[in-house]
């Protein structure tokens, strides 16, 4: 038997996004800047996906939205096209909680004399919306907040942040690459100016995403080149990708109301079923959370040697079952988690975390059946009883 329980690292993709991917690479593999028919199929396909992700988003317009490779350039575009409006450095403030696609242009910044706050969350992984108050300045230009977290899978209170930020007269991008598809969003009425999305996580192709940019935002581009993309990412669109992350969108955007009980359901039921297991603590908050993600973190486990979440998953991949030990970007290192850090977590509960996430082929059965297997591998691991704190 084999499970797959690491939708959040990536999704397969669904068989209409295939049929898209297909049939723009049979029929529609012209340039889209190109003027005459073969080109113009191409651009049919890229427009009418733009409409589809803007569908998704309840955007105003397709124009607000910029295809790009992926969720990490997406962010990279919002972070570093507005800073580079600026001849001198700024104030930027992110939380202490973001992708890495996040801190590591904040770091590029701060490394360019900007200044960079990092806001701390609560044991949870929920900022107080009160620091970021305390936290903007004359000089704050962007506020970039995740909305939801991949490792621990909480979810931020965008529409407070974004609310205060606006006031202040500052930019507002979150990182939604983990809720895009998976919970419902209006840039009607969110009070976000940059949005960023990946395709590979609402089961299309990886290499496509995008950002969102509200009407009137201005970015200097990172791509130099042809223009395309409204002049914000040059370089000939990948046409096959971004058709197949247009259908995506647009199935993800029907299929939400029926999808997301499903998912909070099926996660209710693993959370429940490993209540009580010895030396496993749940990590993230339980209800402000992504309605298909588990996680946890072991507590010391006086074994003689440290049990960390790699070896969780290579003894879960022994049994047919795909878990992960954090974010996919960060999850092959040894490191513990900054995410957790940031959290309160000691280094060691930091590098003892798993993720256990669901998605649209996952049943109860599968549940039920990871639930038993989990618990078989850490009794196996840890014969001692265990300490109950992180």
């Amino acid at each position: 038997m084999q499970i797959y329980l690491d939708y959040s690292a990536t999704t397969p993709p669904r068989p209409e996004a295939i049929v898209a991917m297909q049939n723009a690479l049979t029929q529609q593999w012209g340039n889209p800047s190109s003027i005459h028919e073969w080109g113009q199929r191409a651009a049919t396909v890229v427009e009418m996906a733009r409409s589809q992700v803007a569908g998704l988003l309840n955007a105003p317009s397709p124009d607000s939205i910029i295809f790009t490779s992926g969720g990490t350039e997406a962010n990279n575009l919002a972070i570093l096209g507005v800073a580079r409006r600026y001849k001198t450095p700024q104030h930027l403030i992110i939380s202490s909680v973001e992708h890495s696609a996040v801190t590591a242009p904040a770091a590029l910044l701060e490394q360019s004399g900007w200044q960079v706050t990092r806001l701390p969350v609560d044991a949870q992984g929920r900022i107080d919306p009160s620091d970021l108050k305390d936290a903007l300045r004359p000089n704050t230009v962007l506020v970039s907040v995740i909305y939801g977290q991949s490792e621990v899978g909480t979810l931020q209170p965008i529409q407070v942040l974004g609310d205060i930020t606006r006031a202040h007269g500052a930019l507002f991008h979150t990182d939604a690459v983990q809720v895009a598809g998976r919970l419902p969003m209006d840039v009607k009425q969110l009070p976000v100016d940059l949005l960023s999305l990946s395709s590979h996580k609402i089961y299309g192709p990886q290499g496509a995403g995008a950002l969102y940019v509200r009407a009137g935002v201005e970015l200097v581009p990172l791509l130099s080149g042809g223009g395309q993309e409204f002049m914000l990412r040059s370089g000939t669109q990948a046409v096959p990708a971004i058709a197949g992350f247009g259908i995506a969108a647009e199935l993800a955007q029907q299929e939400m109301t029926a999808e997301i009980p499903r998912l909070i359901q099926l996660r209710d039921r693993l959370f429940d079923q490993m209540a009580g297991t010895a030396g496993l603590v749940p990590t993230g908050h339980r209800w402000h959370r992504l309605p298909h993600h588990v996680s946890f973190c072991l507590t010391n486990t006086c074994t003689s040697e440290p049990i960390t979440g790699r070896t969780l998953v290579r003894q879960m991949n022994m049994a047919g079952i795909a878990i992960s030990s954090g974010s996919a970007c960060s999850s092959g290192k040894l490191n513990p988690s900054p995410v957790l850090l940031a959290m309160g977590y000691s280094e060691p509960a930091a590098t003892a975390a798993i993720r256990l996430t669901l998605g649209r082929e996952t049943t109860e059965a599968d549940v039920d059946w990871t639930a038993m297997a989990l618990k078989q591998v850490l009794e196996r691991l840890m014969p001692v009883k265990l300490a109950v704190s992180c």
